[in-house]
């Protein structure tokens, strides 16, 4: 579903240039929850940015669904982000002035969707996600935990192909935060929603199916959950963790 072929991430000027990424590749199967780890300056956020579209890589190539995303025009880009990408962000990023039913179905709005069938898609998403009771109400009026559950409808319920979500838990307190990471894995699970997943948090990043490491912009290593449990696979995240070296409690 996803390819990302040898992609590499510039900053600066011709005097002062940091690589952000220096070659990464690695591929995504229909319906994996992966997260992405590593130490701050690792490149995971970049890395993020730039399958997201909200930046652009300097050399390789990136593939959803077959599509060379790093070659669309402008236009073509906008469009292809509200219809095949969705985002959780750390602050929900709901628009105050929306009630949480119109911040779900913004994305179809623009995309010029009949308004009644707009108002059964967010009713459906939000049913599957037990926030149909908030749907009227704004997002000053309603918990974090409900935000967030929000902005995870908002991220689905167009279809789209890929979920994003940039340290999704940052902002929650741990109760919210499994709370959060349970309708995550429902949404992969049930639905089969394709999740990629940056975090620095261990306890977040076990509730994925695979895990990434960046270290200094290269894949340092991976690991598959596969059969075990999920306090087993925290713990294994910890050990490589540990091997890369530096600041560990910056990916703690």
């Amino acid at each position: 579903m996803l390819q990302v072929k040898n992609i590499e991430k510039y900053y600066g000027s011709k005097n002062n240039v940091t690589k952000a990424l220096d070659g990464v590749s690695f591929q995504v199967e229909r319906g994996e929850f992966i997260a992405i780890m590593g130490a701050s300056g690792s490149g995971k956020t970049t890395l993020l940015n730039c399958i997201s579209t909200i930046d652009t890589v300097s050399a390789g190539q990136i593939f959803l669904d077959g599509v060379d995303i790093s070659e669309l025009p402008a236009k073509a880009l906008a469009r292809f982000r509200r219809e095949r990408l969705g985002f959780v962000f750390q602050d929900f990023n709901l628009l105050d002035t929306l009630t949480i039913e119109e911040n779900i179905g913004l994305a179809l709005s623009l995309n010029h969707t009949d308004p009644a069938k707009v108002g059964v898609q967010v009713r459906g998403v939000a049913k599957k996600l037990d926030i149909l009771d908030i749907l009227p109400k704004f997002p000053y009026q309603v918990s974090g935990g409900q935000k967030q559950r929000a902005a995870c409808a908002r991220a689905m319920v167009a279809g789209q192909s890929l979920l994003l979500a940039d340290e999704p838990t940052g902002a929650l307190d741990s109760k919210a935060s499994k709370n959060l990471l349970e309708i995550m894995t429902k949404l992969n699970r049930d639905l089969g929603a394709t999740i990629l997943m940056v975090t620095h948090d261990a306890y977040s990043a076990s509730y994925a199916k695979r895990v990434l490491f960046l270290k200094d912009g290269r894949l340092f290593n991976e690991l598959l959950r596969g059969e075990r449990g999920r306090p087993v696979f925290y713990h294994e995240i910890l050990d490589v963790l540990a091997l890369l070296g530096g600041d560990v409690s910056d990916v703690i």
